[in-house]
């Protein structure tokens, strides 16, 4: 007996669902070996959509071999050695590989040892069953379980970061999806026993014209453009925000949206309305990128960024499957050219685009792709689109120029790499000498002035009134002190070291120490020992022996956001053991949208150490910041010194929150988006 209709909605909806939990799983596993950057995101999603693709031409191959037994054995033998293969070692070995040096290589190669077959698996569910569902039950192509198996991903994506990530931890999680994986794996080997020996392709009767070549082109070109936009987009709100599964979730929840709206609701889709909305957002997000100096309030980013990137994606694929096949044959193909546009987008975006460009233009170029896109499709509505759209490339392409310009503007070196990318920028002071100010993204990491006497003037959020520079004078009394920071930026508090001091950095983006050393002057006028140690800060920590350091100070961003893998209670433990009796861990934790303090505050408490917060003012003539430090430390006599207590406030507590580990964190509570 063929197996029922809800069988096969159950099984497409499960494979979904399982396919974007693991996502941001197995994302949120590779976070601390590559220092938090936001960039891992981005390259989980190019090795997510190249899986997706090889998961598409698996479900292709199948459909197209003749004898129906062989391709069911193949199949089952592959769905037994995923099954094999998990409970082998549930999901994720203990270990991961260390490789901040070849980052794209490491990444790819965890997730295909770890989530490999079974993540192929999952992803050839759809076009698969559509395809055996026809077979079994004859009539035309099942779009609509396309549109539930949309709907399966995106139920996944909102739940994580709102359910499954506030209130489970990793191992949970792990372990709850390899049960779901067996129970999908048991539906699909019965599905696969009961499919029926029907007519093969090439017996099936082709009363449809084929699609033309044009139509296949745009089936590969418009879901491309989509791509391009969803990792664009991603990459601008983690690198200015945080790189976590809440911003990691929702463009890919819009862009989801577009698929289940083009495929589920075509009706819904009307193209003069939506390419009018379309022209409007690319013009003016276009503009507002090209600005570089002025940004807008978080919240109000987020979810303009959020609505172009849901009409660009409801344009692209609303767009593709208006020109779906009609012919059932061509339909794996269909779907194998836009799983194709998907990897090419997020390829070009998430790797060769940080390889080709020494600035980030990626919001500007899938600006102009998909615009260029929108001339090509609506060219046969008249000339009143042909213009509009025309009108708008050359708008855009205007813009990126623009950006090129502003980029290029008083920097004296830019350079990219998949941490991120850096800029220094040189200009003349308020004090008339030059002052150089290094930037990674639009976030500025240290500056320095060049007027005569102030080379040596800590400035931005390390000035002497900050929490470090309190922390530093008052430490060691008059003796020599051991100083750890981890992030250098332009080595600003190298400053602070005097002929017997020992300081020691760590940084895992290799562009960074060469621009300190060669462009700015810390670190080579300081009289201290300085050295340095390449890679994950914690990775670096837990292999070396104990450096008895009088102050560790914590001072890492990707952009605006601080790798969270560095603010656990884990790695509070790992910092004590680096720390001389008495000594001091200090948090740089200035940032415009995570309330920082109060999970300081819990972990502190969890370490037994006391807390501290010092929020310095800033002073233009000296080139300082607002600075917000929270010290930790366990020696009460240090912030009972009358001038450490006399700019130390008690830190904000708050009952409801957590404290981090490695298996649990989330951002949700302490995201502030109305600030600017």
């Amino acid at each position: 007996m063929p197996a029922p209709r809800l069988l096969y909605g159950i099984t497409i909806f499960l494979g979904a669902l399982l396919l974007f939990f693991v996502e941001p799983m197995a994302a949120k596993q590779l976070l601390p070996i590559l220092g938090g950057s936001s960039a891992v995101w981005l390259t989980c999603l190019v090795f997510f959509q190249t899986t997706l693709l090889l998961g598409y031409l698996y479900a292709h191959w199948i459909t197209r071999c003749q004898a129906t037994t062989w391709r069911r054995h193949v199949y089952l033998v592959t769905l037994a050695a995923a099954v094999v293969l998990l409970i082998a070692q549930k999901i994720f070995p203990p270990e991961i590989g260390q490789g901040f040096d070849h980052p794209v290589t490491t990444i790819f190669a965890t997730l295909a040892f770890t989530i490999g077959l079974p993540f192929l698996l999952l992803s050839a569910t759809s076009p698969l069953l559509q395809v055996w569902f026809q077979r079994t039950k004859g009539g035309t192509i099942p779009y609509r379980l396309f549109a539930l198996s949309n709907f399966g991903s995106l139920l996944a994506l909102i739940s994580y970061p709102f359910l499954v990530e506030p209130h489970l931890t990793l191992k949970l999680q792990r372990t709850l999806w390899s049960v779901g994986f067996l129970i999908y794996a048991v539906f699909c080997a019965i599905l696969a026993r009961q499919l029926h020996p029907a007519s093969s392709p090439a017996d099936e009767p082709e009363p449809a014209p084929k699609a033309p070549s044009r139509a296949k082109w745009l089936w590969f070109l418009l879901p491309m453009a989509a791509a391009m936009q969803l990792s664009a987009v991603t990459s601008h709100l983690t690198v200015n925000i945080a790189a976590i599964p809440l911003l990691w979730m929702l463009p890919l929840a819009a862009y989801l949206l577009t698929f289940i709206f083009a495929f589920e609701f075509p009706t819904l889709y009307h193209r003069g309305i939506v390419v009018r909305l379309l022209v409007v957002m690319l013009a003016s997000l276009g503009y507002a990128i090209s600005k570089t100096d002025v940004s807008l309030p978080i919240g109000i980013a987020i979810l303009f960024f959020l609505a172009e990137c849901f009409l660009a994606g409801l344009f692209c694929h609303a767009e593709t499957y208006a020109l779906r096949p009609q012919r059932p044959a061509e339909t794996t193909l269909f779907y194998l050219l836009i799983a194709a546009g998907g990897a090419a987008g997020t390829f070009f975006i998430g790797i060769a685009s940080a390889l080709i460009f020494s600035a980030n233009y990626d919001l500007a170029i899938s600006f102009f792709v998909t615009a260029a896109l929108a001339i090509a499709v609506t060219w046969n509505d008249g000339w009143p689109q042909r213009l509009l759209w025309s009108t708008a490339t050359a708008l855009l392409l205007f813009f990126t120029i623009m950006l090129h310009t502003a980029y290029a503007r008083e920097a004296i070196l830019e350079v990219r790499n998949f941490y991120g990318s850096i800029r220094v920028k040189e200009r003349t002071g308020p004090h008339g000498g030059t002052e150089r100010m290094l930037l990674n993204g639009t976030i500025q990491h240290g500056t320095q002035l060049f007027a005569p006497g102030l080379t040596r003037t800590p400035t931005t959020y390390y000035a002497d009134d900050s929490g470090i520079g309190v922390a530093l004078h008052h430490c060691c009394d008059a003796r020599p002190r051991n100083i750890g920071v981890i992030g250098l930026g332009t080595g600003t508090i190298a400053t602070y070291g005097t002929a017997n001091d020992r300081i020691r950095f760590y940084e895992i983006n290799p562009l960074v120490r060469p621009i300190a050393q060669n462009l700015f002057t810390y670190l080579r006028d300081s009289p201290a020992q300085i050295s340095f140690a390449e890679g994950d800060a914690r990775t670096s920590l837990t292999r070396e022996s104990p450096q008895n350091f009088d102050v560790l100070a914590i001072d890492a961003f990707s952009g605006d956001a601080i790798p969270i893998h560095l603010l656990t209670i884990q790695a509070i433990e790992l910092y004590k053991k680096h720390l001389a009796p008495g000594g001091i861990i200090a948090f740089h934790v200035s940032n415009q949208y995570l309330n920082l303090p109060p999970e300081l505050a819990a972990l502190a408490d969890a370490a037994n150490m006391q807390s501290r917060l010092i929020e310095s003012q800033p002073d233009d003539s000296l080139g300082a910041y607002r600075a917000t430090w929270i010290l930790l430390s366990s020696n009460t006599a240090f912030f009972d010194q009358p001038e450490v207590a006399a700019v130390a406030g008690t830190v904000p507590t708050d009952a409801s929150l957590r404290a981090w580990t490695d298996d649990y964190s989330s951002i949700l509570p302490i995201l502030q988006l109305s600030h600017h």
